[in-house]
Order: C-alpha cells, then structure tokens, then sequence
C-alpha cells in the first residue's frame, strides 16, 4: 500500500511514518514544518514540504502520488493555544482538513485515519471515558477536530470513503531504539518538561494545583506510549480494508498523578528535580482516562508500553541522547 502521512515530520507522524516503512508500505510525508522536523522523517519514506492550506500545493501532490490510505495528524494541537488564539484552530485546521479531504475525495482514496483528541470530552458522564460518550469539545482545539469527525461522516456517505478517528489524550515516551523522539519548542507537554529539569535546562516543574479531589491532590492523566498509538494507528488502517467506519478512544486504563510521574522520573534519571506548585489553571478537570476496551476487543490492540516507568525510561533515553532535539550535533 502507498500511504500519505500528513504531519509525518511531527512527534507522533514520524513515530507512525517509521513503523509504516518498517512494515514495507510505501510512504509519502506532507509536512510543513512548522512544528516537526525533516530529521525525524524515515529516509525510505518520501518528504515533501507543503501546508494543506496551500490548496494547489495539495492538489499537485495527489497528481503525483496515488495512495490507497491517508493517515492525517497535521493539525495545530494545544489546547491552551487554542484558547488564546481560536482561529488557527476553528479556521486553519478545519480549512486544512477540508482540503485534504476534497483532493482525497477526488481521487478515490477509501481510507482515511484522523488523528484525533479525547478533548471531545470536556464533560464526560464516567471515567474512564467510553468511545460512545457524548461529545462536548472542550476548546476550540477539540472543536475542530470534531468539525473533521464530521467532515468524514459526509465523506463516507457521498464517496464510500472509511474512516477511522483515533481519540487519546497523552501521547508519552520515545521510540525504543531511542532515533526519535518529542522535540517541541517551546514544550508544554509533562513528561519532557521534567525530563529538562532533570537535564538542567529548567530550574523547576510548576504544578498546576495541589487541591484536586485525588489521592495526592494533583491532576490525574492517562498517559500512552507513542508506539503502542503508531501500532493503533496501523491496525485501524489495516481493519479498513472491510469498508466499515469506526471511532476509537484509545487509552492504558489507568491514570497517573503528577506526583507519581514527577517521582517516577526522580527515580530513573536519578535525579532530585525540583518543582513547586501553583493554582490551578482554568478548565483543568482532576481526572482524565479513557477506555480503550472497543478497540481492544475489535483490532486486538494491547499497549506493549503500558507502564509509566517504561515511558519515562524511552523518554528519558530520547533526551539524555538528543538534549537539543534534533539539534544535537552527532
């Protein structure tokens, strides 16, 4: 199969592009860089610079390359941001999307992964959060993902086109052969962002809030393994084949505190890392999980890294031997 990746040069597109080599498909990354990095691209794997908002730039790709799938992850991706600036967001990752889906459309493609976000569920009734939950964006962020969800509703009906959409929150750790990696500038995400203190590239950790109704008091998240959600992302693709649409929540089952990241990162790198804790940011909810079980019992998906320690230990591999990203001189 010949496979287009959009935003295979991002943290979870290069993890997903390398698998997809590794498994002999043929791979086209469209990838406009603003946030990923040619670096992180498998060399086998075929690099094209372009922005999906740059429609003929879009459409003279599909006139070179006919693929059989696509697997869209380019997309603006902070929630924070998105609520500062909200149209990079409802407007540039919607218009974005739409014309992706138009070329693709045209040319017949009948599979199409979404890459897409468990913050469809600002409000869910239980946790953890089921793949049939009501979806209630909680940012505009969310919002937009929701807008593609929708868009590949009509793209099914009109065209024929299945679907996937993939809903997760925390995607964690590094590849183990330790080649690739998170890089983000600046970087928002926990876990390397203790793993810089632990480098001494920050002073502390600041802990949003110490007061949440958990054990210890701190915000509980569902952490998961960038390469179990590459593997995810293969095995949706390949259960297209049937023609048959789907949504997933993907997840581990089992939450971690802030706390217990923070500790369990003291204890691999070895260091103290210091942190100090602050109020609350706004719409932060105490407890995030999701239920994977239907993805689990329909595709046979089982995280292989589903431990934090092993997440934090290929993270923290990535960064003792990258301390730049993809920056560090070799």
């Amino acid at each position: 199969m010949k496979v287009l990746v959009t935003g295979g040069a991002g943290y979870i597109g290069s993890h997903v592009t390398d698998l997809l080599v590794e498994r002999g498909y043929e791979v086209v990354v469209f990838d406009n860089l603003y946030t990923g990095h040619v670096e992180a691209v498998h060399p086998k794997a075929t690099f094209i610079k372009g922005d999906l908002l740059d429609k003929p730039a879009v459409d003279a790709m599909f006139a070179q390359h006919k693929f059989d799938g696509i697997l869209h992850f380019a997309s603006h991706t902070l929630v924070g941001e998105s609520m500062e600036k909200p149209w990079l967001y409802l407007r540039d990752n919607a218009v974005a999307g739409s014309n992706l889906l138009e070329a693709a459309a045209a040319q017949g493609v009948k599979r199409f992964i979404l890459s897409s976000t468990a913050n469809l569920f600002d409000d869910p009734a239980k946790i953890p959060i089921v793949a049939e939950e009501r979806i209630v964006p909680g940012s505009p962020y969310g919002e937009s993902k929701y807008f593609i969800e929708r868009y590949l509703h009509w793209m099914e009906r009109i065209y024929g086109m299945a679907y996937c959409c993939l809903r997760y929150f925390n995607a964690s750790g590094a590849h183990p052969n330790g080649h690739i990696g998170e890089d983000h500038t600046p970087e928002y995400h926990l876990i390397p962002i203790i793993l810089q203190v632990a480098l001494g590239q920050r002073e502390k950790l600041t802990i949003f809030g110490e007061d949440y109704p958990t054990l210890d008091g701190t915000c509980i998240r569902d952490y998961i393994h960038v390469i179990d959600l590459a593997e995810a992302h293969i095995l949706a693709l390949e259960a297209l084949a049937d023609g048959k649409s789907r949504k997933y929540n993907l997840g581990n089952g089992k939450g971690y505190s802030i706390l217990e990241v923070l500790n369990a990162a003291r204890d691999i790198t070895g260091q103290t890392i210091p942190a100090t804790a602050t109020s609350r940011r706004a719409g932060d909810p105490a407890t995030l999980i999701a239920d994977s079980t239907r993805i689990r019992e329909e595709l046979g998906w089982q995280p292989e890294f589903g431990d934090l320690r092993q997440i934090i230990q290929t993270a923290w591999n990535w960064h003792q031997s990258h301390p730049q990203g993809y920056a560090t001189k070799k």
